[in-house]
């Protein structure tokens, strides 16, 4: 039987996917350009030696130049590669030429994998999301993938979500098992720091 919860993330995630599909590649563009410099700019990211970061696909906000310019800077970057069973294990970026298609459309580092729990030794970790509330609850897109490794990842680790200007809400469903947020990067208005409880 649904839960009423899963009921209001699905009702949700179908809005807010709509709403992206609604964005011209121009605006998605210029988005991913603004959300890829605000992340950059963060002295988190300037002091990482490693950031877990992903690969974004279809109307995400794309993180391909963040994940390159991350590279490039001299920074350990890590993507996740999606297991059978629907946990992340994470191997290294290292280049563009390093990718290869993977289950589910998504984009996967060719490289070893080194294990799910290499996300702990990350400095700053960027997931995606399709909205976070004003507590720093997220909303993804519903596997459980991402929630499992950041159950993994320190208190005291940044976890930063990318998302459009519409998407940061006054209130996310969320159950016991979604892992919060403390910063969130938007195109109009850069990176908002969320309290920590």
């Amino acid at each position: 039987m649904i839960s009423q919860l899963d009921r209001d993330k699905a009702s949700l995630r179908t809005r807010l996917v709509a709403a992206r599909r609604q964005l011209a590649p121009e605006q998605r563009s210029a988005a991913a350009r603004s959300v890829r410099d605000a992340v950059l700019s963060l002295p988190e990211a300037q002091m990482a030696g490693t950031v877990a970061a992903y690969y974004s696909i279809g109307t995400e906000p794309d993180t391909h130049g963040l994940v390159f310019g991350l590279w490039k800077r001299g920074t350990y970057v890590l993507l996740p590669v999606l297991r059978d069973d629907g946990d992340l294990d994470w191997a290294s970026y290292e280049g563009p030429d390093s990718l290869r298609p993977g289950p589910r459309g998504l984009t996967e580092p060719s490289e070893p994998g080194r294990g799910v729990t290499a996300i702990t030794s990350a400095d700053l970790v960027v997931v995606p999301a399709l909205a976070v509330d004003h507590s720093g609850q997220r909303l993804g897109r519903g596997g459980g993938s991402f929630d499992r490794a950041l159950a993994r990842v320190g208190a005291s680790v940044p976890v930063v979500a990318l998302l459009y200007d519409t998407e940061f809400l006054a209130s996310v469903p969320a159950g016991p098992h979604d892992q919060p947020v403390r910063l969130v990067a938007r195109p109009a208005t850069g990176v908002t720091r969320l309290p920590v409880e």
